[in-house]
């Protein structure tokens, strides 16, 4: 039996575990991060391949080196999702479209952010502006500004976190924002569309003026059939980064289509909500990837 190594333990290990075993694939846990790793004499498993390079790129790096193995997303995969600007800039120049979007690299005074966002504001034809930090997930950091005090104070505020704790990467996005739009996580498994999920807050949340659809801030994942315009997008937007296994993010307004972000450490969901075939393509990936 082919042996995996999975660096999360979270929803998508025990989610894939049953259904990979039935296809003759091992799920074997590897942790990577809070522990302690010898680098000469290391206690980590012997494994085939790996599924998505561990989210925390340092200790990653010697996990994997340790492991000797190829991985389904390796770490420059994992780095280019990560980077939103330098996705949204290689689909935009592929003609995929993506919200109109200004990245600012601090330090940048706040004449120029505020004229930077008056500028997309006026290209965008919207008032509010979403701030985005560059290289979070789940919907960390990401704020709303609907005037120009407000859009200075989140400013304000990620320089003060700038200048207190050390980071890599201390850009963020000034994105137009796209009320009303429905949210999409299409899964994309070896260059094909695989299956999606509309993410959904429930009524109460959105009543309460909460507007973020990410699922671990209480939205909720319901399986859908996108249609065939959908499905050629995501496709594509795949094809354009070059990463086999992606989830892509979509937004769809009542004239619009747009990719917003891109996963390639995608949660895996209920198989319920994939096509029929999903977990046959995903099994046939991972064995392409310990075969090369």
């Amino acid at each position: 039996m082919l042996r995996l190594a999975v660096a999360t333990q979270q929803e998508t290990f025990e989610r894939i575990r049953d259904p990979l075993a039935d296809r003759g694939i091992e799920v074997v846990p590897v942790r990577a991060s809070e522990r302690t790793l010898s680098l000469s004499d290391s206690d980590l498993p012997s494994v085939d391949a790996g599924l998505v390079f561990p989210s925390r790129l340092m200790e990653g790096g010697a996990v994997a080196a340790a492991l000797d193995v190829p991985w389904v997303n390796d770490r420059e995969a994992i780095l280019t999702s990560r980077n939103k600007a330098e996705v949204l800039a290689a689909l935009s120049a592929a003609n995929i479209p993506v919200p109109e979007t200004t990245l600012v690299s601090n330090p940048v005074d706040d004449d120029a952010v505020a004229a930077a966002a008056e500028d997309l504001q006026a290209r965008a034809a919207v008032d509010s502006l979403v701030v985005k930090p560059n290289s979070t997930t789940r919907g960390v950091g990401v704020a709303r500004a609907d005037d120009p005090d407000s859009l200075l104070g989140v400013t304000d505020y990620l320089d003060l976190v700038h200048d207190f704790r050390a980071t890599g990467d201390r850009s963020y996005l000034l994105q137009e924002y796209l009320p009303d739009a429905r949210d999409y996580r299409a899964m994309i498994v070896d260059g094909e569309y695989a299956g999606a999920v509309e993410r959904r807050l429930p009524e109460a949340e959105t009543d309460a003026g909460k507007w973020k659809h990410n699922v671990h801030r209480g939205a909720v994942a319901e399986g859908i059939s996108l249609p065939t315009e959908a499905r050629d997008l995501a496709e594509r937007a795949a094809a354009v980064l070059g990463i086999d296994y992606l989830g892509v993010d979509l937004l769809e307004t009542e004239d619009r289509l747009v990719v917003n972000e891109t996963n390639a450490r995608p949660t895996v969901d209920d198989a319920t909500k994939y096509e029929p075939g999903f977990y046959d393509r995903l099994a046939s990936l991972i064995r392409q990837t310990a075969e090369a």
